[in-house]
């Protein structure tokens, strides 16, 4: 990633989540954070990993706001190699998927089309994908929303990764993947800048919402290129439900 980003000479400043540093490469137009290998953790036991990455224009990545993006994307490594891709000059999201080689160069095929979803059409409730569950032992608003969850019987479609279970979301079309903070023993882990924001762009350009429990994601001030923050993600009327029952980030 590193090198194909230096030698496009269009990317003034880069950052990932393995060097959290605003790094210049000498190009002009944009800068790109990314996550290279989203869910590291399953690759030994050989689940779905992903990649999440986001542009913005100019040549800061600090006192930016996803709602800044120009573009975002999510790609996972499963039994396909997928890639949902948005951008601020248009609505809806696409999906690319990598094909066989044609002459010896690998092909991305726009494979669908995730328009923007009518106001009383939200994603069904259905899946939920509940991202540090630890946090239900100091987090009162949480633990309610779990059981909410699994006395109504919705789904458990948790990969234990957030690219993975985002994707999955704009999909099938429904459901919520929650990541709360959980103070001190459970902190909100998720980066802003280099997974929260692209992924919360891509989840409202499909036509769902986004929040770190008062706001949306998008909405939230890059302030600190390793800044974390707690996430909700998914359809409007279930983000609304994780604002309402779990509410602000615990500050221990």
């Amino acid at each position: 990633m590193y090198e194909r980003l230096s030698s496009a000479g269009t990317v003034a400043t880069i950052s990932s989540t393995q060097d959290p540093y605003e790094i210049p490469i000498g190009g002009r137009g944009f800068s790109v954070a990314f996550d290279p290998l989203d869910s590291a953790a399953s690759v030994d036991v050989n689940f779905a990993v992903g990649s999440s990455w986001g542009v913005w224009t100019g040549s800061k990545l600090t006192g930016i706001k996803g709602r800044d993006l120009a573009a975002a994307g999510l790609t996972i490594y499963g039994p396909r190699t997928a890639m949902l891709v948005a951008t601020g000059a248009r609505a809806g999201v696409d999906e690319f998927v990598l094909t066989d080689a044609i002459d010896g160069v690998w092909q991305w095929v726009v494979s669908n089309r995730f328009e923007t979803i009518d106001e009383d059409q939200p994603f069904r409730r259905a899946i939920f994908a509940p991202g540090n569950l630890r946090a239900t032992a100091g987090n009162a608003g949480y633990r309610e929303l779990i059981d909410f969850y699994i006395e109504r019987c919705y789904h458990l479609r948790y990969s234990g990764g957030m690219v993975p279970d985002v994707l999955q979301l704009v999909i099938k079309g429904r459901g919520i993947f929650a990541n709360p903070d959980g103070g001190a023993p459970a902190p909100a882990r998720i980066r802003l800048l280099y997974e929260a924001a692209p992924a919360a762009f891509v989840i409202e350009k499909a036509g769902g919402a986004s929040t770190d429990g008062a706001s949306s994601l998008l909405d939230v001030v890059v302030q600190d290129t390793d800044q974390r923050t707690q996430v909700a993600l998914g359809s409007k009327l279930e983000v609304a439900r994780f604002d309402a029952t779990v509410g602000p980030a615990k500050r221990a």
